[in-house]
């Protein structure tokens, strides 16, 4: 596709070049093993780089005339998704341009599992992941030879969907809109076959006014975009994703610091789309729905006002007691409508609350769930997956936080504490009680780690998939 969205890293080869390097895996725990057998000079060069095979350690081995033969790299037992990363990370760092348009790499695949295989060759093209759609692309990446037997299909399912979460999040605000979130769920759905219908307009306005009233601010107008897919005799797994493409916090005005990454606050409606693009490419059997509700949240003379009361699309009224928190207005109609088909499973992604980064830092999301023996075993599964979610309580005598004087809930209590009460606010909005999953998300780097960019990251998403799959097979 043309679209800057699905752009990925070209670094994998069906050929290799003539000058070609193995890159050799080794575990701390094997590197001693190996080392009794190498020659004196790879025993020297060992010892003077303080070689020890930790998890992103390289050595280049030369030959004679100085030039790079073979790659020595330390990994985790089992591999991780990002040791390789670091590989390819350090080997970009270490050898030129020029040299690197030369060279193909292969990853020496002895005594490597199949899912260690697919996760050296994703963390690598993760590794070369870079947002250039306002730049020019001069990089040279280190190229790799596809090993023997690899999985091809499942290693590009999630090098593609990552790239296209991470590229949705970078997108700057004048170019990522309802409308280019609107757009690329049709371009992700069109070669799967994937059915999409909007509501927008008058329409949004009666059957989802939660999102209308958060959307109505913007001249760029919200809609509520659904995607279905597959067979209508599999479960029916649902995901929402929050959508607000810009977050000014409307008259609650946020202070300029804050608003300053507020582009990444559709990043909920990116891990849905990326979600659903690995499910619909590695053909999970399910009935796939994916429901974004899509606004901006300006500030202009329709802009909604601290007091408003509004009727949900569930029925219930709330009570506007804060513009920027604004995502679980939307959610709450995304929700009712979700639940309304009675599906066997709804997850939510959304950049909901400052509070969940305070309890657990940028890389973790906070998950809740109504059904607690299915949040252990999807804790369970991230810890394996390398994509850490942690369980937080749905402790339901909070519920009074959310409680309002003049209406049925209103949707800010403004005490610590807020990561739980909007759980709770968007639990109310459920229709009967189908097992559901919440994952506040930050869907950010900060700082930048091999395979992890600075902008946008996946986090969760790689968590969610491998419990789908576990739970519906393939």
């Amino acid at each position: 596709m043309s679209d800057p969205i699905f752009n990925t890293p070209k670094c994998f080869l069906n050929k290799k070049r003539k000058h070609h390097i193995l890159v050799t895996t080794l575990t701390e725990k094997g590197c001693d093993t190996w080392l009794k057998s190498q020659p004196a000079s790879i025993k020297t060069l060992v010892s003077e780089t303080g070689f020890k095979a930790r998890s992103g350690q390289i050595i280049v081995v030369r030959n004679a005339k100085g030039r790079a033969e073979k790659v020595f790299t330390g990994v985790r037992g089992p591999l991780s998704i990002y040791d390789l990363a670091s590989t390819a990370d350090s080997l970009m760092k270490s050898l030129s341009g020029e040299a690197l348009e030369e060279i193909s790499f292969e990853i020496d695949t002895k005594g490597l599992k199949k899912e260690e295989i697919v996760s050296a060759h994703i963390g690598w093209a993760l590794a070369c992941y870079r947002f250039d759609a306002f730049r020019g692309n001069g990089r040279r990446l280190p190229a790799l030879l596809w090993a023997p037997k690899t999985d091809k299909a499942r290693v590009n399912a999630f090098v593609e969907n990552i790239c296209m979460l991470r590229n949705l999040v970078n997108m700057p605000s004048n170019n990522m809109g309802p409308e280019e979130v609107e757009k690329a769920a049709r371009n992700l759905a069109t070669p799967h076959k994937a059915v999409i219908s909007v509501t927008k307009g008058a329409t949004l306005d009666k059957e989802f006014p939660m999102v209308a009233a958060v959307g109505n601010s913007s001249p760029r107008a919200p809609r509520l975009i659904d995607l279905k897919w597959g067979n209508a005799k599999h479960p029916k797994l649902t995901l929402v994703g929050k959508g607000v493409c810009f977050d000014t916090g409307g008259l609650d005005i946020k202070p300029s610091a804050s608003m300053r990454t507020m582009k990444k606050d559709m990043a909920g409606a990116a891990h849905t789309l990326a979600l659903a693009g690995l499910i619909m490419s590695l053909k999970i059997p399910v009935r796939l729905r994916v429901i974004i509700p899509a606004v901006e949240n300006a500030v202009s003379g329709t802009s909604f006002r601290p007091g408003d009361i509004f009727t949900s699309r569930k029925g219930l009224t709330i009570e506007n007691t804060n513009t920027d928190a604004e995502g679980r207005l939307i959610l709450s109609d995304a929700l009712t409508l979700a639940s309304e088909e009675k599906p066997d499973l709804i997850i939510d992604f959304a950049t909901l609350t400052g509070s969940a980064r305070t309890a657990l830092g940028q890389e973790i999301p906070a998950m809740f769930s109504n059904n607690d023996k299915l949040a252990r075993q999807l804790q369970d599964i991230s810890m394996q997956a390398e994509d850490p979610l942690w369980q937080m309580p749905l402790w339901s005598p909070y519920n009074r936080h959310n409680d309002s004087s003049v209406a049925d809930l209103q949707n800010s209590a403004g005490i610590p504490g807020d990561l739980i009460y909007s759980a709770l606010f968007l639990q109310n909005f459920l229709v009967g009680k189908p097992d559901w999953v919440h994952l506040d998300i930050f869907a950010w780097e900060s700082s930048g780690k091999p395979g992890r960019a600075q902008g946008g990251l996946d986090t969760g998403l790689r968590a969610a998939f491998a419990f789908i799959e576990d739970r519906y097979g393939r």
